[in-house]
């Protein structure tokens, strides 16, 4: 088989995504740079030569994962429609789906990043802008008189905060949740840090 001849940034992209599903795949720990080389059939040197280690690559990996997640919330957030809508089509795209997919990845991000200074600031700037984001979007709501929320930073902190919860539950634990359960959960904090009801919160 030919390989076709990537460029700078084009390489880099393709040994990021390659990166992501090893960590997903063995985790942090395990995951070495000659794996994601034989994923791509390249050499150890030629990822070596765009990352000189494998912490570097690593935190590159969750950053590149990041950026993809926050360009889809932001997508997701800048639709032509209620504040309502955008908020809980954000909500139910964070919550895992049964298989739990992408999930695997920002918990293994969570346990690494305890002892990685790097990989530790990946993943708290992600947060905060996931809860800058919702708080944003909130705030349009109330602004737009769509809902009532005194506080939406808070606000967006506790729905990730419990999002977060049951991505651990599902992930970690095969059958212990249903996605159905888990959403109708969501939904219910979801209309409770609003002050909506069910019938309110459908209309929306």
């Amino acid at each position: 088989m030919v390989r076709t001849r990537l460029g700078v940034v084009e390489r880099r992209a393709e040994m990021l995504g390659a990166a992501v599903e090893q960590i997903e795949a063995r985790g942090v720990t395990a995951v070495r740079i000659a794996d994601v080389a034989a994923a791509l059939g390249v050499s150890n040197a030629l990822v070596l030569y765009h990352f000189s280690s494998k912490e570097k690559l690593v935190a590159a990996a969750f950053t590149h994962a990041a950026e993809a997640d926050l360009a889809h919330l932001r997508a997701i957030l800048s639709r032509r429609t209620t504040a309502l809508r955008r908020l809980r089509a954000a909500v139910r795209w964070y919550a895992p789906t049964g298989q739990a997919k992408g999930w695997r990845l920002w918990i293994e991000g969570w346990s690494a990043a305890l002892r990685e200074p790097a990989l530790r600031a990946v993943t708290r700037d992600l947060d905060q802008q996931w809860k800058a984001a919702l708080a944003e979007v909130i705030g349009e709501g109330v602004a737009a008189g769509e809902f009532s929320c005194p506080d939406p930073r808070a606000t967006a902190l506790r729905l990730t905060a419990l999002l977060d919860g049951l991505a651990v539950q599902m992930t970690a634990y095969e059958g212990a949740l249903s996605r159905t359960r888990m959403l109708a959960w969501v939904d219910e904090a979801l209309n409770r840090e609003l002050g909506l009801s069910a019938a309110e919160s459908a209309a929306g």
